[in-house]
């Protein structure tokens, strides 16, 4: 990668105010790579390492203390968070699969990305982060953002993300039943 991009390191903060900078930072990478003129393969690996360990850092840290803490954050929207990520890291594979960026099937695989991630961010912000900000005290988000900084940011240190370290996430997805394997058709 020739231009580094910032993938931010905070270490502490409200946990909603992290997400959702996390979630800024995604619609702003998708955007970039949306155009041809800009170093997509570079900000491909940024998102891809982002989307990991931002997904990994919630699985681990947020959603678990999201459900225990606040009453409108029950088992089926922890799940539900849960299979949207893993649905973020299939589109994302397909899209790391592809050779080249400046290709058709570059550009599909971006839009299919994009629609998914754009989907849960929304989904996400709705039915997790307002019930948790309505729910839990300033000194818990705080505590719940530490940990899901540090989390992150160890697995953004860790380095990029890799094809096969991404196949592997995918197929474990897959073997716990959160992905269809019927959504082609």
């Amino acid at each position: 990668m020739s231009t580094p991009i910032d993938l931010h390191r905070p270490v502490q903060g409200d946990v909603i105010e992290l997400i959702l900078a996390d979630h800024d930072l995604f619609e702003d990478l998708l955007r970039r790579m949306r155009n041809s003129h800009e170093e997509r393969a570079a900000l491909r690996e940024a998102f891809a390492t982002l989307h990991v360990a931002h997904a990994r850092a919630e699985e681990l840290h947020v959603l678990p203390a999201f459900r225990r803490r606040a009453d409108s954050v029950g088992a089926h929207e922890v799940e539900h968070g849960e299979e949207e990520h893993a649905e973020g890291h299939e589109a994302l594979l397909a899209l790391m699969e592809l050779k080249g960026t400046d290709t058709q099937a570059f550009d599909d695989a971006l839009e299919e990305l994009s629609a998914v991630v754009s989907h849960h961010l929304v989904e996400e912000e709705l039915t997790l982060l307002n019930p948790a900000r309505d729910e839990l005290g300033e000194r818990q988000r705080g505590d719940i953002g530490a940990a899901f900084a540090a989390e992150r940011n160890a697995r953004i240190d860790a380095g990029p993300v890799t094809l096969d370290q991404l196949r592997e996430i995918v197929d474990e997805a897959r073997e716990e039943g959160k992905l269809d394997d019927d959504e082609e058709e």
